[in-house]
């Protein structure tokens, strides 16, 4: 902890190359904390992914929120009733992005459906903000700055179409009976109206952290390290988001009957049910809970490490959600080269991976490069 701190109270001005490792690490994070629930079995989606909530949206926040800031009690007690409701009103209502994603991986397919959500969320997270601060013509499109990064969030949302591009080419290549399993619930129009939904609602958490810079305020007056400002913000976001999805997954529980599975090893087979002789398998519960809070903990460590790189963005920090987006894909789209996703797929498709990953990074690079020249004081 103490050289945690030495190295935060090293950094007293943006840096903004610093910014996008940051951002890089975040992306990591959320590109890889769904590989634990791997190691879950016998669950339930409602059951793990409530049990790992609850480490994303409360034990890892208010934990290091609680040892890494300066009285963050006080500061949310302080902070003004406005930028708490609105935190945690975009918190909720992201809340319902993350639920809805899942549906638009049904109607859609992985690959589209990613491209089309994830392209609104980085769209919407990166652009509104400055525009409804009122500064996107001054301080975007009227610098050299502003307009640099603003191609390099153009350049992200074609790094994103030719991910969905790799996606669509590799389920074109599918087997007939893999191909019929992947498209029996294919429907393009309600698809595209509930990608829509998701990625405009997952843009949300971007308007969450930006209604919680009051706070960021206060926790610095009360002495907290700049590069942690935005830790007690996330506490307030993520209390709206598990909102959401405690009320969603406990209506899941209920409604499917799962849970039990909770505090129940014992649990009873999809496959049995109707059967004469019922099977019943037990859960490693101890094994789901492990992997549940590796996931949890591993999810939180993307917007742990996110407001850490967006004190690093100077000015242009609303570009930080598009650093974000393309990171995940990045990552995301490298863990399912490691786990063999892409074997056995055409060079069309590889070509088209390779040109994803590129342009991604390539887009990083460049929005890191205006921030660059935003600090350098040649962006005016």
């Amino acid at each position: 902890m103490i050289s945690l701190c030495f190295f935060a109270a090293s950094i007293m001005t943006p840096n903004p190359l610093l910014g996008v490792f940051f951002h890089w690490l975040g992306g990591l994070a959320s590109g890889s904390f769904y590989v634990a629930y791997r190691g879950v079995r016998h669950w339930a989606w409602e059951t793990y992914w409530l049990a790992g909530g609850v480490f994303s949206w409360v034990v890892a926040p208010w934990t290091l929120a609680f040892f890494m800031t300066n009285d963050l009690m006080a500061v949310l007690h302080e902070a003004p009733s406005s930028s708490l409701f609105w935190a945690y009103t975009f918190g909720a209502l992201w809340g319902f992005g993350g639920l809805t994603f899942g549906l638009t991986m049904r109607y859609l397919g992985m690959s589209l459906g990613m491209a089309v959500a994830l392209g609104y969320t980085a769209a919407f997270g990166t652009l509104l903000p400055p525009i409804f601060r009122g500064v996107f013509a001054s301080e975007v499109l009227g610098t050299q700055s502003g307009q640099v990064i603003l191609a390099g969030v153009a350049i992200c949302l074609v790094g994103i179409a030719c991910a969905g591009a790799a996606g669509i080419s590799k389920e074109r290549e599918m087997s007939s009976e893999k191909k019929r399993e992947a498209i029996k619930e294919f429907a393009l129009k309600r698809g595209l109206v509930v990608a829509t939904f998701s990625g405009i609602m997952s843009s949300c958490f971007a308007y969450g952290l930006a209604a919680g810079d009051p706070i960021k305020a206060l926790t610095v007056q009360h002495g907290t390290t700049p590069l942690w400002q935005g830790l007690p913000v996330l506490v307030v976001v993520l209390s709206g988001g598990i909102t959401t999805n405690f009320v969603w997954c406990a209506i899941l529980n209920i409604r499917n009957r799962t849970w039990p599975q909770y505090f129940n090893p014992e649990i009873q087979t999809e496959a049995a049910v109707g059967a004469v002789k019922k099977q019943v398998v037990r859960a490693p519960m101890l094994s789901n809970y492990f992997f549940c809070a590796l996931a949890g903990t591993t999810w939180y460590m993307q917007f742990f490490f996110y407001t850490m790189g967006e004190t690093q963005m100077g000015r242009y920090k609303f570009s930080s959600w598009t650093l974000h987006m393309a990171s995940i894909i990045i990552f995301s789209t490298l863990w399912g080269i490691a786990l063999k996703e892409w074997s056995g797929v055409g060079r069309r498709t590889k070509l088209l991976v390779v040109l994803s990953l590129a342009v991604l990074v390539g887009s990083t690079i460049i929005v890191g490069y205006g921030n660059k020249l935003a600090t350098a004081g040649q962006g005016g």
